[in-house]
């Protein structure tokens, strides 16, 4: 009996160590987001002035993958599908747009939906989640989780995050790793989107125009750690 017991912690122990590998060591996304994208300043836009999804521009598959850059961009960038027309698929809500949490778990927290096509952007908190067929990489998204989680030394360390957008009656659901299960859930409710967290919270968020002065610099969900 010990000796399976023993094994079984062992097991665990491994699979603890190889997950702690692969979200902190192992090899960084690729960014490739245009980086004009990356170096514009989005925080100038009018996001209650969206343009019509009627496919005379590019189609989603036509754009780059968008990417966190690093641990975090440090300002908020252009949108990833500004030049994207493409029309939404059948099952899929109009959630585009700047949002800000009112009322519930993460009040005050902003963040900007794009939509184009089968594609989904969310920006916020210094990630790029970027769902969806493009010109560059994969559909699930591919990125850091947008802080710095802990530094050894001078380096940096920030956990890797892959995840699906799929549409199902008109909620989005994440489902982690783009197979796993659903963390979470964003859907409307009148005016109000509704954002299911991971953390087990539920945020109301109304629509806002232009991204408030206290959002210029990415506010991350994250921690530093000194470790030596």
């Amino acid at each position: 009996m010990l000796k399976w017991l023993a094994r079984a912690v062992a097991g665990i122990a491994l699979l603890f160590v190889l997950a702690f590998w692969q979200a902190f060591f192992s090899s960084r996304p690729p960014v490739k987001t245009d980086p004009a994208t990356l170096a514009g300043d989005g925080s100038t836009i009018d996001y209650c002035d969206l343009p019509a999804l009627d496919s005379s521009g590019k189609l989603a598959a036509d754009i780059p993958k968008g990417n966190t850059p690093g641990c975090g961009y440090d300002h908020f960038p252009l949108p990833i599908l500004a030049d994207c027309t493409e029309s939404l698929p059948e099952g899929a809500a109009d959630i585009r747009g700047l949002w800000k949490g009112v009322e519930g778990g993460h009040v005050g927290h902003v963040e900007r939906v794009e939509q184009c096509g089968h594609r989904t952007v969310v920006t916020s908190s210094g990630i790029i989640h970027d769902y969806g067929p493009n010109s560059t990489g994969g559909l699930n998204t591919n990125d850091t989780e947008g802080s710095v989680f802990f530094t050894i030394g001078d380096r940096e360390y920030c956990p890797r995050t892959s995840a699906s957008m799929i549409w199902n009656d008109g909620v989005l659901d994440f489902h982690v790793f783009g197979w796993g299960p659903v963390v979470v859930r964003r859907y409307l409710d009148g005016e109000q989107l509704i954002w299911e967290y991971a953390d087990g919270s539920t945020t109301h968020m109304d629509r806002i125009c232009t991204l408030p002065d206290d959002q210029q610099v990415p506010q991350p969900r994250g921690r530093r750690i000194a470790l030596f």
